[in-house]
């Protein structure tokens, strides 16, 4: 086994190198209207510090955004009120970006017109210390084999499609943060548990500041934690709740100040009217996802659920209860969200997967992947 562990660590690098070789040849401003808005939320950061998480485009005084929009040919780049990715603040009278902050701080940690390649190969190279992370734990020859399969899949990910956008890089991290340390709370370490639903209510929450629909990634937590209460009554189950969702709220709080200071309030969104539709069960839309990628591994994510549940109806069971609620929760808001990407609901499959491996790999060592039925 050691051996094969190995040879196992040795093919994840082997990938990774050829993620890093790919990721080196990328140009920051690919003519993607997002990309350019993100980066300039980052120069912002780098101008103003900390006070540039007020994106008024009043602060363009130095033509980055309109030299970056004429660099890629758009016909409207000197029309600060046809910029792509901003929206009208009636109250303020001013236009202010619609993206959360997270993106753009990440990125102004590295240095200007070399930020995107460090941030994916950083976030690459995480993602692989989680597979090596796993690996230790595969008792077993099937379970070495499932940490192989999916750890192979997990770091192309890394490069497609979560190249589709920036804010999706820091995403996956934070999924695999929140995915270990969902199944060590259920699993290993249930006398911590307290304290790791609150650091899992803070990465979730630190994941909002990256993509607003992130917060979905919270509700299957918020609704089972929710419902544990309710069925206990107990001390300890208040407090559980309570500690997830307190830390959430911290974790929040960038996105909350920026949407004060950009859109007047910190439950207003400074997204356009396009995304903020009400809820359509559009049948072109769901095909898309049926047929794309991000649907497949929701469908393995939902099928390795069913499967933890039934084999182990104890301490596993919990964790895909949640898995399941998560799931459905996620499915059902962006299967009625009249807009389609390749990379929508990627981190709800992520934070699944990588969630029911360490689930897995933490049951008993036996002669299969899974653990005999509870009832045999």
């Amino acid at each position: 086994m050691k051996f094969l562990k190995i040879l196992c660590a040795i093919g994840f690098l082997v990938v990774l190198v050829s993620n890093i070789w790919s990721i080196s040849g990328w140009i920051e401003a690919r003519g993607v209207y997002d990309d350019i808005c993100y980066l300039r939320q980052a120069h912002l950061f780098e101008r103003f510090g900390l006070g540039g998480i007020d994106t008024n485009i009043a602060f363009d005084d130095d033509h980055y955004l309109k030299n970056k929009m004429k660099e890629i040919g758009y016909p409207e780049w000197n029309d600060p009120k046809r910029m792509p990715c901003h929206t009208l603040t009636p109250s303020a009278d001013k236009y202010v970006l619609q993206y959360p902050p997270g993106t753009g701080f990440v990125l102004s940690l590295f240095p200007a017109g070399f930020q995107v390649i460090p941030l994916y190969v950083l976030t690459s190279v995480v993602a692989v210390g989680f597979l090596l992370l796993a690996l230790t734990y595969a008792s077993t020859l099937y379970r070495l084999m499932l940490v192989a399969a999916f750890g192979d899949c997990a770091i192309y990910l890394m490069i497609n499609p979560t190249k589709a956008s920036y804010s999706v890089a820091p995403t996956m991290i934070v999924c695999a943060m929140a995915g270990f340390l969902t199944a060590k709370a259920f699993m290993d370490w249930p006398r911590h548990r307290l304290f790791l639903l609150a650091l899992i209510g803070l990465l979730l929450g630190l994941s909002v500041n990256f993509r607003l629909p992130n917060l979905f990634l919270a509700a299957g937590y918020c609704l089972y934690l929710a419902g544990a209460f309710l069925l206990a009554r107990s001390r300890e189950t208040f407090l559980q709740g309570l500690s997830f969702g307190t830390a959430l709220l911290i974790g929040m709080a960038p996105t909350l100040i920026a949407n004060a200071i950009n859109a007047g309030s910190p439950f207003s969104t400074t997204y356009g009217s396009v995304d903020v539709v009400p809820p359509e069960l559009n049948s072109e839309i769901v095909w898309r996802y049926v047929v794309d990628v991000q649907f497949i591994l929701l469908a393995i994510a939902a099928v390795w659920t069913g499967l933890l549940w039934y084999f182990n109806r104890t301490r596993a069971g919990w964790v895909a209860v949640l898995v399941a609620i998560n799931l459905a929760v996620n499915l059902i808001f962006f299967m009625t969200h009249p807009i389609f990407t390749p990379y929508y609901i990627i981190p709800i499959d992520m934070l699944s997967l990588w969630t029911l491996l360490f689930a897995t790999l933490d049951l008993r060592a036996d002669k299969s992947a899974f653990p005999k039925p509870a009832n045999a």
